[in-house]
């Protein structure tokens, strides 16, 4: 039986339970709305889907919100995905690594300097 992700989260410590719904969201998000085909959705791809869901929610706050649940890097989604591999959320591929999480973007550019006034 599958933890339920508050028990992951809780015993992990790393990010909240928000952060982690949130990448789960992001998965079928990224699925519905970036992907031009089904299939297997690459670390980069999937960041690239949380950063449209994050801004598409939460606007010029998306990274006031990730960061007050523990993201502060395209690295920590993937640290969340591998969390959730490991509990049976989500799989991988046998090619896919978390080193494809790292530096995908800035989070200081990507959610905050975008937006001017």
């Amino acid at each position: 039986m599958k933890k339920k992700l508050e028990e992951i989260a809780d015993k992990d410590g790393r990010f909240s339970a928000e952060a982690m719904r949130f990448v789960y969201e992001g998965l079928g998000y990224t699925a519905k709305k970036v992907v031009a085909e089904p299939g297997h959705i690459s670390g980069q791809v999937l960041c690239d889907g949380l950063r449209k869901l994050a801004v598409e929610k939460w606007g010029r706050l998306s990274k006031l919100v990730l960061n007050s649940w523990g993201l502060e890097s395209t690295r920590d989604f993937g640290e969340i995905v591998y969390l959730m591999i490991k509990h049976k959320w989500m799989s991988a591929q046998p090619n896919d690594s978390i080193d494809d999480f790292n530096d995908v973007y800035n989070f200081e550019t990507t959610f905050k300097d975008q937006f001017k006034f």
